[in-house]
This record gives structure tokens, sequence and C-alpha cells, in this order.
């Protein structure tokens, strides 16, 4: 009897019909043996989500092909089957968590509606039966007072929460193959860790194998014993994890174990006395309000009397877990979030200006948020998404120098001319978000905050950016503060650090000194968790 699960012979997926086929994954083979963890690793576009997802046939069958190639579980050709074949294979034998589970997780049901639902399809359980059965593999997978949680909607859920919710979900008919597409994308990295560890106490328990989608090789190296590196569709590299990281053989192998980020700053280029911000015990408190008259019973301290100063040319990182108060405060530092305490901007009280005196000034302080798609409007080019600050702020500019202007900023983010007539949808992801620099550098700030820029960028595009913002400090003098998850990015671009936990500041100081003698146990606890996938 054969070892292995899955055996993909000559796989070849295409997009589109007829004659207008676009080929993303050319003639690839591997298997998948029982009980072992196989992990896919490539950047983005190398075809790692198209495999998987034909693993179990979930692509629009109207839009894509299988131009060759057969995917044999247990000697049967899984692309040769009906749907009704397939959906007795689909959670039961083979089971998929996806990268973001708030758009797997259907809003309008309650989490336990949603979880009950493979067992009483595929296990024929009545509705206790499954309850029950779910309520154990949530509190199994880590969920607190799962009783309670069986009836929350998916917003109720906080983002590790959420994840395990869908590997319980995943493992509720005990498949033979787990596969998981980016399962720590933009999680935290203690819950990162944990969410790993978890999957691998799972597999052994459960005895089953895991194919692991993901860009990020520290987690490879920790938890898979044998590793597929794909290229524009291409396997380019397979083999015995430890021996692949040893010795890679291919170019682009070592391409992605380079792109880790290194230090970029050094400690004693800032100048002290230079002061461009600070902020003085900030507080912003929301209300926690019940009862039909909705009065106040309590108050969430997302930030909670924090002091912070930023030099010119220097980069704060402020780091902390979700729900921390990272993001908010950098909101109450752009004033796009009310809040108690003052904040300084070259001498000038933000917190006394009017809306319109702080119009003036919003060229000076600028932002670039975690999710360019989202933050650049879809409806609009490239050249009407950079005119657009220009027409607010420099309003005196002809057309032909504004033109003039967006020719310079697309060569400082190293993108074409001709870009100003995409479309976002048009780029990629690190692409889209040399854009969203573009933006802010047009209107030359001093000050920009960077809420979570690189998280959900491949390792090798990462790098990219954050040396395209390092160069961009040295020419234009501009500071950053930099809020993050990511330690790796944080200790290559800050110069001081900013720990949060519940809204407090529990340790500052020099990078240097933070990272190698943490003193708070929480900051501790941060690198630790980053360290176990270094």
């Amino acid at each position: 009897m054969t070892d292995t699960l899955i055996d993909i012979q000559d796989l070849s997926v295409a997009f589109g019909r007829g004659m207008q086929l676009t080929a993303v994954v050319h003639n690839i083979s591997f298997t998948i043996p029982q009980r072992t963890s196989v992990a896919i690793v490539g950047e983005s576009g190398s075809g790692k989500t198209v495999t998987a997802l034909s693993i179990l046939k979930l692509h629009d069958t109207n839009n894509v092909v299988h131009p060759s190639g057969k995917i044999l579980y247990q000697g049967r050709d899984i692309l040769a089957q009906s749907e009704d074949q397939l959906r007795n294979i689909r959670g039961k034998d083979i089971a998929m968590i996806f990268q973001e589970p708030m758009n797997s997780l259907n809003p309008l049901y309650t989490i336990g509606e949603q979880l009950i639902e493979p067992l009483m399809l595929h296990e024929q359980l009545n509705r206790n039966a499954a309850r029950a059965r779910m309520l154990e593999l949530l509190n199994r997978t880590g969920i607190p007072e799962p009783h309670k949680r069986f009836d929350d909607y998916p917003h109720m859920l906080s983002g590790g929460q959420r994840q395990r919710v869908m590997i319980a979900m995943a493992l509720a008919c005990n498949p033979k193959l787990l596969i998981a597409d980016e399962p720590t994308t933009a999680l935290d990295v203690t819950i990162e860790a944990q969410i790993m560890e978890l999957i691998k106490d799972l597999q052994k328990e459960f005895e089953m194998a895991v194919l692991l989608i993901t860009h990020d090789l520290g987690i490879v190296k920790h938890f898979a014993s044998k590793t597929i590196v794909m290229e524009h569709g291409v396997i380019v590299e397979q083999g015995v994890t430890d021996k692949l990281f040893n010795n890679p053989s291919h170019p682009y192998t070592r391409h992605l174990m380079d792109s880790k980020p290194e230090r970029l700053v050094v400690d004693d280029e800032t100048d002290a006395n230079s002061l461009l911000l600070s902020a003085t015990n900030i507080r912003c408190y929301f209300p926690v309000k019940q009862g039909f008259f909705k009065r106040t019973v309590d108050h969430i301290k997302a930030v909670d009397d924090v002091t912070i100063t930023i030099n010119e040319k220097e980069t704060i990182g402020i780091v902390g877990e979700s729900g921390s108060g990272k993001s908010t405060l950098g909101k109450c530092l752009l004033r796009l979030q009310s809040c108690e305490g003052d904040i300084v901007f070259r001498n000038t009280d933000l917190k006394s200006l009017s809306s319109n005196e702080l119009r003036k000034i919003r060229s000076d302080i600028q932002v670039v948020f975690q999710d360019p798609y989202s933050s650049l409007s879809p409806r609009m080019t490239i050249e009407q998404i950079l005119m657009e600050g220009l027409r607010i702020h420099f309003s005196k500019l002809s057309r032909e120098e504004q033109l003039r202007h967006c020719h310079e900023v697309l060569d400082e983010v190293e993108l074409e001319h001709d870009s100003l007539f995409r479309y976002p949808h048009e780029f990629s992801g690190g692409q889209r978000q040399r854009i969203a620099v573009a933006r802010v550098l047009l209107l030359k700030p001093r000050l920009i905050v960077l809420d979570e820029p690189t998280s959900a960028l491949d390792v090798s595009v990462q790098k990219q950016v954050l040396e395209l913002l390092r160069k961009l400090q040295i020419r234009h003098g501009i500071s950053y503060i930099f809020i993050s998850h990511d330690l790796k990015v944080i200790r290559a671009m800050s110069h001081r650090v900013w720990v949060m936990k519940n809204g407090k500041i529990v340790e500052s100081g020099h990078t240097r000194e933070i990272f190698e003698h943490p003193q708070h146990t929480y900051t501790r606890e941060l690198l630790n968790a980053a360290l176990i996938y270094q």
C-alpha cells in the first residue's frame, strides 16, 4: 500500500475561455505523503494558491481549465470527478483554511451555525451532537469559553480567534489532508506562533497531512518536512526542507532566502535637538454603552496616557499586538481621531487648530495605510489619484506643472510614467504600495505615519518597499512613525522603538537596546515569538 496521499502529475492550469487562455501553472508534479507537512513557497503570482485550489477543484469551471495533468487522491483523479463526487471529498477528506477568515466566514450567521454545517452534511449528526462535537473542537483549538462564543457573529471575534474557528471547522470531519493558505498573514507574532504550533499539534493528534501555502520562509523552515519552490507557475526546486535551506540550488530560492530585511538605519544619524513632533499625555477612550437608553457603563482605554516624541529625519517604530492601541495612537497624532492631551508639530499646537487651519498643515503630515487596494479608489486612474492632493494643497500649479511633479514622483518610487493611465487593480501589491507612497510624497511631507505598510507583501517585495522608504528618508529628510507587528521590519527601519500593550507604552528606547536587552516581560514575549521563525 502506497504512502502517497496526493499525487499531482504534469498539472497545468489556465485562465480564460476558448482560444483566449492564459497559462498560470505549467506542467508541475509533486506528491504529498500521508501524515507529513509540505510547504509551497513563492511570491504573489507564482501559482501557489492556484495549485492548492485545483486540489479541491474550487476554481470557476467556466473560466479555468486544466490543459494537462492529473491530481490523484486514493487512485481517483479529482479533476475527473463530478460535483456530487467532489462534495463527498471537500471538507470530509480534504479541508482548507483560507488566508482571511473574515472573508471566508458568513457575516450573517453565527459561528455556531457555520461550524455544525459540515458535521450535519458529512457525518449526518443531529444538531445537538454536532454542537457538542464543535464545542469540543473549539476548546481544543484554544477558544476561551466556547459555549459563550458559539452564538457570536464573526465580527465579534479577534483575527486570531476567527482563524481558530476556521481551523476547528476544517477539522470537524477528521480530514486526511488540511490545506492552509497563508494562515498567519497579518496576524501578530505571538498569535502567529500560537496558530502554527496549534496546527502542528493537531496534525499529530489527527494523523493528517498538511499542505502549507506561504511566502514566509521562517514558518516553512520551522514547520514543513518537504518544501516546493514555485516561480511564475513552475516548480524550480523541491526537496527535504533542511537540505533545501542549507544548500539551495536554484537562484530564485537563494533570492527568496536573501530577502529578509536587514538593518537600514544607524543609531547616531538623528539629531535629538531637532524636535519635529511631541505628543504628551494622549488619551483616547471609547465608551461602552448598555441598556435601552444606551448609558455609558465603562470605557475602553484604547490609548491611555501616552507621551511620545520624534525628531527630524528619525524613524520611530511602534509595536504591539492587535488591540494594543498602535493604530489608534497613529490616528490621534494625525488628528483623525479625537483625543485628550497635547500634540505639537513644529511649534504648532495641532489641538488648537480649526478644521480649515488643520487642512493647511495636512500636506506636512501624511499617512500610508496597510492595504493600498482599499485606500486607492478603484474608479480613479493613478493620474487622478496623484493629482487630487496637488489640486487641494498646490492649487496654483498649472496642469503641466502638476503632471511634471507626477512624473518626478513616479521616478522616485521606480514606476513607469505610463502607470498614470492605469487603474489600481492593474498593479501588483508592491506596486500599489509604491503608488500610495507616491501619493503622499507629492505633497512634500515632513512626517509620514506608516500603518502596517508591508504586512501583506511578499518578503522580496517587502524588502524593496523598505529600501525605497529609506532612500526617500535620506533624500528628503522625512521622519517616519512606523506602526507594525513585524519585529523584523521594525528592527530594520527604526531608530527608536515604543512597545505598546493595552493602550500604554510599556517600554521604549533605542532599537538596539530594545532588541538586545529588553526589560519588560511583554517585550520579551514578543521577541521570543518572533524568533521562533527566524
